[in-house]
């Protein structure tokens, strides 16, 4: 039989419809996540720019990102509980055992959930009821509450990829807990970098694409260049960085855990000089088919020189490996990351050559395209990544000391299938409700945008009087669009369409 089937056919009924509603919800939540992680500190460069230059175009687009950040972050935490209760329902051989040892990280994470929430809300109802400065510094720990609460999810996962902090009784359960140890394991930095500087570049590519649509229709006024601007250059910044940080998890990933990296790499027998394949499919006997082999790279890669040697999947047992399935699944994952990261790369370059020769923003309506882009193609790459790490550990829930299949849940398959499908209607409906949302916000902005242009004034989000919240804008309040255009769009600052 094939080895793939015969695993399936051993696994407990259970497991499909368990792994396939984490996988989706999971799959679900970590869409919102860069926003959640990235976007307040991008709002607090825009406000902090705003403020410092008395720019009341870009205190204008802090106060409208926070009021995106609060809904992502309403969402966000309906998704996040979904996933919270899911770990005790679908996997409680895994929490019953395990919990007291690496539980500690999703306490933190709850905690830094309550103070994001906290902190969002009075930043929010801040603007222009608070004085500008003090405003200002009540809105800087925002950053830190959010890194807090990638924090204890990134202590929780590498735990799982390198459990320590504690020894075994002689019933195999855990005792003698470490709880440093515990959180500080061999995978937590490696994973926690690349995972925040993943969310910030991922956050700046999304907010700049947006912006780059608007340049694409003809909207190149200040607000939208601004708009651009900061977000993509924090993108800019973190994705060189993100590269280094990529090659040390990688490198970690081929120390401490080699059978992982076997499967990431599609390596079958240990060897030397090890070929580097881009894409291909690993079948059950240990060959390749399709791809691209570039002879010795992996080697080298993995430790700098041919002769370094690289441990295949075959040197474990078929039960404790993942199956030729899984590996191929998780080294086309790991190759789409790699690859969306080094067209982003080369993105950011042709950003940095043009500011650096001409000190302006590229005009070419390619790489506005391109940018455009960039937001669903970093989301993707953050997908690819959380698929490398979670089926590149298979058949561990907790590597090494607990399959997945022992952690499973013993309710009925059919009950798993009919929650499954439950979920996934409440998640087209919130997510359908979030995007009605992003959209009428949108509308009245632009509405309001339109009535400030006709009036010919822009007021300061911070030093407007009376200190509250702005009139409604009805649709049948806004003007007619300022001379000029003939198609309905504003005028730029030099008139040009």
């Amino acid at each position: 039989m094939h080895t793939t089937l015969h695993l399936l056919a051993e696994a407990p009924p259970q497991m499909l419809p368990a792994r396939s509603l984490m996988a989706f919800t999971l799959a679900s939540h970590i869409i919102l996540v860069p926003m959640g992680v990235a976007l307040p500190l991008i709002t607090l460069i825009m406000h902090g720019y705003g403020l410092r230059r008395g720019d009341a175009t870009a205190l204008l687009l802090a106060r409208r990102w926070s009021a995106v950040m609060a809904v992502q972050f309403a969402i966000g935490v309906v998704t996040g509980t979904v996933l919270s209760f899911e770990f005790g329902l679908l996997w409680p051989g895994l929490m019953g055992r395990w919990g007291d040892v690496f539980g500690i990280g999703f306490g933190v994470e709850a905690w830094a959930f309550f103070l994001e929430a906290v902190l969002i809300a009075i930043y929010l109802y801040g603007w222009r009821r608070l004085p500008a400065r003090t405003h200002f510094l009540l809105g800087l720990p925002l950053p830190a509450t959010a890194l807090l609460g990638a924090f204890g999810i990134l202590a929780a996962n590498s735990w799982m990829n390198t459990p320590q902090g504690f020894s075994l009784d002689s019933e195999g359960n855990p005792v003698d807990v470490d709880v440093r140890k515990a959180i500080f394991t061999p995978m937590f930095g490696p994973q926690y970098w690349h995972f925040v500087v993943a969310m910030l570049l991922t956050a700046g590519f999304v907010v700049a694409g947006v912006y780059a649509v608007g340049w694409l229709r003809g909207r190149r006024d200040r607000y939208h260049r601004l708009g651009f601007t900061v977000p993509f250059t924090v993108a800019a910044v973190f994705t060189p960085v993100q590269f280094f940080l990529g090659d040390s998890i990688a490198r970690a990933v081929f120390q401490k855990q080699p059978v992982k990296f076997a499967a990431m790499e599609i390596v079958w027998n240990t060897d030397t000089h090890v070929p580097e394949y881009l894409f291909g499919r690993l079948h059950p006997d240990g060959t390749v088919s399709g791809g691209i082999a570039i002879p010795q790279l992996d080697s080298i890669l993995a430790g700098f020189s041919p002769d370094t040697e690289v441990r295949g999947l075959a040197s474990v047992a078929a039960a404790d490996r993942p199956n030729a399935t899984q590996a191929t699944i998780t080294h086309w994952a790991f190759d789409i990351m790699v690859g969306i990261g080094t067209v982003l790369l080369l993105l950011v370059v042709w950003y940095a050559f043009v500011w650096w020769r001409r000190r302006r923003l590229p005009a070419s309506p390619w790489f506005y395209r391109s940018a455009a882009c960039a937001g669903v193609a970093s989301v993707i790459a953050v997908e690819c990544g959380w698929i490398t790490t979670e089926v590149g550990r298979q058949p561990w829930i907790v590597y090494e000391n607990m399959r997945v299949a022992d952690a499973v849940t013993g309710a009925r398959s059919s009950s798993l299938w009919t929650m499954f499908g439950v979920v996934v209607v409440v998640y087209v409906l919130i997510f359908g409700s979030f995007l009605a949302v992003l959209l009428k916000m949108r509308t009245r902005w632009r509405l309001d945008d339109e009535r400030s242009l006709g009036a010919g004034t822009m007021a300061t989000p911070e030093t407007d009087t009376p200190y509250g919240p702005r009139a409604a804008v009805a649709a049948g309040d806004a003007p007619a669009p300022a001379a000029g255009n003939g198609d309905g769009t504003a005028p730029t600052e030099d008139g040009r369409p």
